[in-house]
């Protein structure tokens, strides 16, 4: 049984996402927040497998919120998924970087979202990478993004997984890094799996995230 945290400051919406999250046999709401600082604390008391984090709530907001749960090492098995109104939502990449596994549309399709929800308890990240990398793009490209210190974070990587890692933040899957790089798919997936140790990744939006932030990926370089 997946079980799901919801945190929004509104009681209609979140007794909204109760009963679509409670309708599908394989997941149940274990808890409901007003504000942030009861989602960290719910989250630490029931460890749910996927937090649906509204971006914006009082006393914490989610990107708070989503750092707190994240950097909790009681909580490693938790994914959030950030919640927001506009899919270029201007806190949406701050979430992403503080370690959510991706966001959706509050009036996303009631099928998807449970469908995300499934897909983020497996371990996976949330959207096409390529989806995700679209919106880091539209952030990264403004003024002010630290670099130089994500930069020295790639000098851990041999020069393969600086290629792998290009790939994964231009969005291509294992099979598709596969075939661009010439080697086999269970090649691409330990490359992906030593990086993602190496730079202390929970998923692979982290990863997007990183290769644009450090410059190793530019917008429009897909």
């Amino acid at each position: 049984m997946i079980t799901v945290l919801v945190a929004d400051d509104q009681t209609l919406v979140r007794a909204g996402f109760r009963v679509l999250v409670d309708s599908a046999p394989d997941c149940t709401v274990v808890a409901e927040a007003a504000n942030g600082v009861e989602a960290v604390e719910l989250a630490a008391q029931h460890r749910p497998d996927v937090v649906l984090m509204d971006v914006r709530m009082p006393q914490l907001d989610g990107i708070g919120a989503t750092r707190a749960i994240v950097g909790d090492e009681r909580l490693a098995d938790t994914r959030v998924i950030v919640l927001t109104t506009f899919d270029l939502d201007e806190y949406v990449f701050d979430a992403l970087r503080a370690g959510a596994s991706g966001f959706l549309l509050k009036d996303t399709d009631p099928a998807d979202l449970l469908a995300a929800v499934r897909v983020v308890a497996g371990g996976e990240a949330l959207l096409s990478p390529r989806i995700t990398g679209r919106v880091i793009a539209e952030f990264v490209s403004r003024p002010g993004r630290p670099r130089a210190e994500r930069t020295r974070e790639l000098g851990h990587l041999t020069e393969r997984e600086r290629e792998v890692l290009v790939q994964v933040g231009r969005g291509l899957s294992n099979a598709e890094i596969a075939e661009e790089l010439y080697v086999s798919a269970a090649t691409a997936k330990t490359h992906v799996s030593r990086i993602m140790t190496k730079l202390a990744a929970r998923d692979r939006v982290q990863l997007v995230v990183l290769a644009y932030e450090s410059g190793l990926v530019t917008p429009g370089s897909d």
